[in-house]
């Protein structure tokens, strides 16, 4: 039975009291281009201080688990090159405060600033850097401590049986309006499936590395780290690949309706992986060579996911359209398509830059 949260409008000042954080007058700044938690900023005298979250919990059913793993996982990122953010606890010295909902509060990095897209060759090469100091931070702590937040995220044996599963129950018109995008899941998916059982390094991964998720100093342009650590668990090095190249060689919105806007920017491509190879000793042999067919497999399944969510009528991600699921499908398997396209091209920048 898929799990409920009834959330009501809740005063985030009300929320913040209970937090151990010096008492102030207080205002707070909604943050809406989030698709899954509730985000505020919290300013002190127009000043950004805090971030204050209300953790879905219709997505993350076990938060206890989700906190954990950031428990286990911030003491581990910081270095030189890595900015720290730390946890603020409650007033009862927990992790979280618990009142209608989960919330949770962490610092504020002064001067930083997020991107959604980007044709900027420093901002790809930067991500590409900041995610690969993540993963050498994170790279020897122990994988089995940390908890499966959301069970088979990015399973595709199981997103194919949801997708299935969805193609029955959906409404008619759905599947009409989604015709074209089911037919090429369905061309595509037997080919990403065999690729799901190649044997790699399991790590414990971001698993949502879009660019937005990468806080950059907005004076420096340098990035600072990565954010939003729900889904810190245990996977594959090329889904953290996968997801930045879908929002950094891409330059359109992800759910652009304007297929001939999405692109496969080789020369972002080539900066990221650069960024990336800073940390050169970093992959196995095998990971090296997951990478193309990862750039492929992350729009993919986000896709999937999105045209499972449009035929089960947008229960998952928030949307401010009737079809603005669909409309991330197209995006996302258009993308998918042009990295395909593009496989030997990522072949060669990733051996000249890690093998050469």
């Amino acid at each position: 039975m898929e799990h409920k949260l009834v959330v009501m409008k809740t005063d985030p000042a009300q929320i913040f009291n209970n937090f151990s954080v010096p008492k102030k007058d207080y205002t707070f700044k909604s943050i809406t281009n989030g698709l899954i938690n509730d985000t505020f900023l919290v300013l002190d005298d127009k000043q950004a201080v805090y971030i204050l979250q209300r953790i879905n919990a219709n997505v993350f059913i076990d938060i206890k688990a989700v906190m954990q793993n950031i428990v286990t996982a911030l003491p581990l990122l910081k270095s030189s090159s890595y900015s720290s953010i730390s946890l603020v606890k409650t007033t009862k010295n927990n992790s979280y405060h618990t009142e209608n909902g989960y919330w949770r509060v962490l610092s504020f990095i002064e001067n930083s600033i997020t991107y959604d897209t980007t044709t900027n060759s420093k901002t790809a090469f930067e991500a590409g850097k900041i995610i690969s100091e993540f993963h050498k931070l994170l790279q020897d702590t122990e994988v089995e401590s940390y908890k499966e937040t959301i069970p088979n995220f990015h399973n595709l044996i199981d997103r194919n049986n949801q997708f299935f599963d969805a193609l029955e129950s959906a409404k008619k018109e759905r599947l009409t309006e989604a015709k074209k995008v089911i037919r090429y899941a369905e061309k595509l998916l037997p080919d990403l499936l065999d690729f799901c059982f190649t044997e790699l390094p399991i790590r414990v991964c971001h698993n949502d590395t879009k660019l937005n998720n990468i806080l950059f100093s907005s004076t420096t342009g340098k990035a600072l780290c990565l954010i939003d650590l729900d889904t810190l668990m245990k996977g594959y090095f090329y889904y953290d690949f996968g997801d930045a190249v879908r929002t950094i060689v891409n330059t359109a919105n992800e759910d652009e309706k304007d297929v001939s806007k999405i692109t496969f920017n080789k020369e972002l491509f080539s900066s990221f992986v650069d960024g990336l190879s800073t940390n050169k000793d970093l992959l196995s042999t095998e990971e090296i060579a997951s990478l193309p067919l990862g750039a492929v497999f992350m729009p993919f399944i986000h896709g999937l996911r999105a045209l499972t969510d449009y035929l089960s009528n947008d229960t998952y991600y928030k949307v401010a359209y009737t079809n603005q699921n669909l409309d991330r499908c197209i995006s996302l398997f258009d993308f998918s398509k042009k990295a395909l396209e593009n496989v030997d091209f990522m072949q060669e920048v990733i051996k000249k830059k890690f093998i050469s």
